[in-house]
């Protein structure tokens, strides 16, 4: 799985290594994948999923120590809130690149040996922000609106090869990393998203949820899984106490 050195990838990375699972993590910063192998079933893979020169040395190896059955595609990410008129097309072009050419480049490298598999599973992980967009989140919305696209052609593509298809949307998931790094490390700044939220969702939350959905019966396909605090009602209701 992609983006497995923090956040929801590595909370899922160890979610399903507890079934018994060989779990391949997938990121760039070695330090972060290395702490995360110390999780028995769990196999560091230094790879930046944009170079489709390392990604499709990462194919090659995990093809030859005999493959795999299932790919989840989680790294993304987000900076900035600029709207339309102001933003910054650099930080579009990144959010685009890893969130919908990331994605792109790891299915087509794995799909053969999926296809090869017989009953393969694609898991990629949205946003509700690929659902409804909202001011300031254009950059954002653009690359997860894209991304929501691509896995639903991808489900009409692959039917036929007996390819699961899967998305999982989450809403607001309070982790170390993804509010900090779109407000550029500001960290007061990320802790308003979820100020007096009791209860936001958690990335053991979303974990649960995907390893729920890959470790059903194959023929059992969960098209879109839309995953909320029970105090986010929509987008524009959020339930936020003493504030």
């Amino acid at each position: 799985m992609t983006g497995a050195s923090s956040g929801i990838g590595a909370a899922t990375a160890r979610r399903l290594a507890t079934e018994g699972w060989r779990v391949y993590a997938v990121a760039r910063r070695a330090e972060k994948l290395e702490e995360l192998a110390e999780n028995e079933g769990i196999i560091p893979l230094v790879c930046d999923v944009t170079d489709p020169q390392q990604v499709s040395a990462a194919a090659e190896k995990i093809r030859a120590e005999g493959g795999i059955d299932t790919l989840i595609n989680n790294a993304g990410g987000a900076i900035g809130m600029d709207w339309v008129a102001d933003g910054d097309i650099d930080d579009w072009r990144w959010m685009y690149e890893v969130n919908v050419l990331g994605p792109v480049t790891m299915i087509q490298a794995f799909l053969p040996m999926l296809r090869d598999h017989g009953e393969g599973t694609i898991l990629n992980l949205t946003s509700t922000a690929g659902l409804v967009a909202y001011e300031g989140g254009a950059g954002y919305n653009a690359a997860k609106f894209g991304e929501h696209g691509l896995t639903w052609a991808l489900r009409l593509e692959e039917a036929e090869n007996n390819i699961r298809v899967v998305e999982v949307a989450p809403g607001m998931v309070k982790t170390e990393e993804f509010s900090a790094k779109r407000f550029g490390g500001d960290t007061a700044a990320a802790e308003k998203v979820y100020a007096g939220i009791e209860k936001p969702l958690l990335a053991e939350d979303v974990a649960e949820v995907i390893a729920s959905a890959v470790t059903l019966p194959h023929h059992v396909n969960l098209d879109q899984i839309i995953v909320r605090p029970v105090a986010e009602a929509a987008k524009h209701k959020v339930i936020r106490k003493g504030i």
